[in-house]
């Protein structure tokens, strides 16, 4: 019978194994970084005459001339480190944010700019905003903290705003709302712009309102909303699938994929009505 000192001794080599495992594979990983980029090599790897190492990018690069060494290059082929490329697993760096993939080391990078646990972005990083927040938690609390978005638990909601602080910043936008529904979190979008796009008629700015979608790609398409807004006695209507926030919200709006009005429908104040159901 396995005695509580055994089972220790059994737990404290199993935790070196797992230690001595991690820094093997550090060590690995370290090999395969290309000394010119320091991005992971895999594919063609070569070296000069005094072993040191580069992708192909990097040796169309540096003219036939080993950046740290300064000898000649040639065609001189690491077959060892390809191999090792070839055969090693690693772990994805966005473990921490909940990545359990085990992933063929060549085809790390590919994976990681796809992973749907990379960190997401700050909505506003294109006016200054450098975030790179996390998790949807995070972010939620990112936008709430220090962009003043205001949180909603409904599905059904009316945000007002002035489009006088538009027209004093024309580069203005807001995540005007988040809200949290159907387990999910929605959010708000409104913009105006002078960029000539698509999304314009003739050389007139425009308003632009769409919702993004909180949260992994694939489940945006589960949901649909509706935007309504009165203007002069008349009503402006749009229903579309929300937007991932993984999306560009260019792309977005030159696709026409969002609530379109030019300012000279505007009035002062806007109510936009929300409506977002699960399909």
């Amino acid at each position: 019978m396995e005695t509580e000192e055994s089972s220790k001794r059994v737990s404290t080599s199993d935790g070196a194994i797992v230690s001595r495992v991690l820094r093997t594979l550090k060590n690995v990983e370290e090999l395969l970084n290309c000394s010119v980029c320091s991005d992971f090599m895999y594919g063609q790897i070569y070296q000069c005459l005094n072993g040191h190492t580069m992708c192909l990018s990097c040796k169309l690069r540096v003219q036939n001339k080993c950046p740290t060494c300064r000898q000649r290059l040639g065609d001189i082929r690491c077959l060892s480190l390809e191999k090792i490329a070839e055969s090693v697993e690693v772990g994805c760096k966005y473990e921490e944010y909940g990545c359990l993939e085990i992933i063929p080391y060549c085809r790390k990078l590919k994976h990681e700019e796809s992973c749907e646990f990379r960190p997401y972005k700050c909505p506003r990083s294109p006016w200054g905003c450098p975030e790179a927040v996390g998790d949807i938690s995070s972010l939620v609390s990112h936008l709430t903290d220090h962009h003043r978005a205001k949180l909603v638990n409904d599905c059904n909601f009316i945000r007002e705003f002035n489009i006088e602080h538009l027209r004093e910043d024309e580069r203005c936008t807001w995540m005007v709302n988040v809200s949290h529904c159907f387990g999910q979190y929605f959010s708000l979008f409104a913009e105006a712009s002078h960029v000539i796009s698509a999304y314009h008629v003739g050389c007139i700015p425009v308003y632009v309102a769409f919702v993004y979608f909180m949260g992994k790609e694939k489940d945006a398409y589960n949901y649909r909303y509706r935007l309504e807004i009165e203007v002069n006695e008349g009503k402006f209507v749009f229903e579309g699938i929300p937007r991932s926030l993984r999306e560009d919200r260019l792309r977005i709006m030159e696709r026409g994929d969002a609530l379109i009005l030019m300012r000279r429908s505007l009035t002062r104040c806007l109510d936009i009505a929300v409506r977002i159901w699960k399909t």
